[in-house]
């Protein structure tokens, strides 16, 4: 069942919960123990600029298929952990990347850590709406090789202290973790065990870190690794995403693995903070054919998950059905539930062609050259009762196409992103910026709430 840890961090007892959330994704998804502690430093680091820097906010962690769907076998899912707030926003997102800038006094390191340690880190920010960033970790670490990192100067006694226009790229403390077992200061003095060599527990503020093992290869230490060179947004050890601020994007070395054009990214948000979320997407890979599909359970809870869940198994089973067929499969294979509304998306790569079909309450929008238009679903529950006929939309695709589905959580008079750099950014970004201003700490959503985004790799990407 879609399994999903809603971490609100407002006080610095959520930033150990923020670790623990971490560390659970990651045994779930069966990443072994170096993979996991980066994960909770991940989240630890993230959790922190919340506090520091945004007010507040939350830290969502959940298992997620990878960004390439492929074609044949289904792959292992990655943790992914994504920090969203309504704080102030930044005004120079390349700024906040590199390594030694800090508005509070920090080494400036934390967010030039996340960006090294995880497979894909993303991020985007609007001053006076709010950041969000988005970091994935799957099994095995795919990091560019580097040279042996240099420790930047920490600020000199009595420096001015800087206006906070977001997050800093460092965590609370002012010193950062790094892959040899250096600790990291937790907020309110206190201090978290950094996670890559590390014992992962939480100290207190007069408590010591643990060494790293005796005989343990030492490895690089990218919480410490020096900044680049004046003007330069690229850290030493690569960057692994992009990051689109409210200045524009600031590009970074994508990974080099292609996805045949297209990628796929998703947020779930359970309602009331609950451990399972009636909702669900997936995607698969066949071919020349790439099928997207969001499952809303009737209701939310254990229950709607069960619903949800049974429909990602049957997608699985059958990735080359089209939308119509796939939902009249999915009828059958959600008997015995509560049933389910369900999207299905399948874009041909060959054709380039996006065929659609839909049953319940599920919306769907696909930018085209003359704005966005919505894709229509049946009325009906899936697993319950099925309308008779299912016709399917069928719509070009383009360069400039994107795809935003969404359950009835988010409300119905949603805004779609606008931001030029958003539009081109990580398809988590999209989803997370939907969700994040759809609401508002004071109007939490109303329901499960889950977004997926299909869109195509922007041209430098491979």
């Amino acid at each position: 069942m879609p399994r999903v840890w809603d971490v609100p961090v407002h006080d610095s007892t959520r930033v150990r919960d923020a670790r623990v959330a971490a560390e659970g994704a990651a045994e779930l998804a069966g990443l072994d123990r170096a993979r996991a502690d980066a994960a909770a430093l991940v989240a630890t680091e993230l959790a922190t600029n919340l506090l520091k820097h945004a007010g507040g906010g939350r830290l969502l962690v959940e298992t997620v298929p990878p960004p390439d769907a492929g074609d044949g076998a289904r792959q292992a899912p990655v943790v992914q952990i994504a920090a969203v707030d309504h704080g102030p926003g930044m005004a120079d997102v390349a700024a906040a990347l590199r390594d030694g800038y800090s508005t509070t006094r920090s080494l400036g390191a934390g967010l030039g850590t996340c960006r090294r340690v995880a497979d894909d880190f993303h991020l985007h920010s609007t001053p006076g709406r709010g950041t969000v960033a988005v970091a994935r970790l799957g099994a095995t670490a795919t990091r560019s090789a580097a040279p042996p990192p240099v420790r930047p100067p920490d600020p000199a006694p009595g420096w001015p202290a800087e206006p906070v226009t977001g997050w800093a790229a460092g965590p609370a403390g002012g010193q950062a973790a790094d892959r040899a077992g250096v600790r990291a200061a937790g907020p309110a003095g206190g201090e978290t065990d950094p996670a890559l060599g590390g014992t992962g527990r939480a100290v207190g503020a007069t408590g010591r870190s643990a060494a790293p093992p005796h005989g343990r290869t030492a490895e690089p230490t990218p919480g410490r690794a020096a900044g680049p060179a004046p003007g330069n947004a690229e850290p030493p050890l690569g960057g692994t995403g992009r990051a689109a601020g409210g200045t524009g994007p600031a590009a970074s070395r994508p990974r080099g693995r292609g996805n045949a054009g297209v990628r796929v990214g998703g947020l779930n948000v359970p309602f009331g903070g609950g451990e399972y979320s009636g909702d669900a997407w997936a995607w698969v890979g066949a071919g020349e054919l790439r099928t997207l599909m969001l499952a809303d359970g009737l209701g939310h809870g254990p229950n709607a998950s069960r619903a949800s869940a049974a429909a990602v198994e049957a997608l699985h089973r059958s990735p080359r059905l089209s939308p119509a067929q796939l939902l009249r499969q999915l009828d059958a294979a959600l008997r015995g539930t509560r049933g389910a509304a369900v999207t299905v998306a399948q874009l041909d790569l060959r054709e380039r062609v996006l065929r659609f079909a839909g049953v319940g309450n599920i919306g769907a929008r696909l930018r085209e050259p003359d704005g966005w238009r919505p894709l229509l679903s049946r009325p009906g529950i899936v697993g319950v009762h099925r309308p008779g006929t299912l016709p399917e939309a069928r719509r070009p695709w383009t360069d400039e196409s994107l795809l935003i589905v969404h359950s009835d959580g988010l409300p119905s008079r949603w805004t779609p992103p606008t931001e030029p750099g958003l539009l081109t950014a990580d398809p988590v970004l999209v989803a997370a910026v939907t969700i994040r201003d759809a609401s508002s700490p004071a109007r939490p959503v109303r329901d499960d709430t889950a977004v997926a985004v299909l869109a195509p790799n922007p041209p430098e990407r491979p």
